[in-house]
């Protein structure tokens, strides 16, 4: 099982996940799942449409927003804060070590204005990851919006 781990009261982010982290997840409360990790990234990685179909037969919702790693993107950006905007409870955001869906979350966040920066980097920081090294894009971000 994957360890999810709480950046918020409504976000966890997760390395990759299983059928039964899915499972863990509805049981949890979890209404949306948003998968960060393009399909074919690694041999023997379950694929998208696996997972969603799993998800769907949970009742959890589920948003495919792939970034090869080191890849971010404005669009994905825009997406993820989009998903995070629209989710009907919490969510759980994956991909091969948890590192991306932080990231994006963190992007999505100072995009929409909706924390200050401090505020993202020690939610970072709280579930075990360092964005120190993006605090001047995240204060771009923000700062556009803010």
């Amino acid at each position: 099982m994957s360890e999810f781990r709480k950046v918020t009261d409504t976000v966890s982010v997760a390395p990759q996940i299983t059928a039964d982290d899915i499972e863990a997840a509805a049981s949890a409360g979890v209404k949306l799942i948003i998968n960060n990790r393009p399909d074919g990234e690694e041999a023997g990685q379950p694929s998208n449409e696996e997972l969603a179909k799993v998800a769907a037969d949970k009742g959890v919702a589920w948003a495919a927003i792939p970034v090869t790693s080191g890849q971010l993107t404005f669009e994905a950006i825009e997406s993820m804060s989009f998903a995070l905007r629209d989710a009907e409870g919490p969510v759980l955001a994956y991909c091969r070590s948890g590192t991306r869906s932080c990231t994006l979350w963190a992007l999505a966040e100072a995009f929409t204005a909706s924390r200050e920066v401090g505020d993202i980097l020690n939610l970072g920081a709280g579930a075990g990851y360092d964005l120190s090294g993006m605090a001047p894009t995240l204060e771009h971000l923000y700062n556009s919006r803010a």
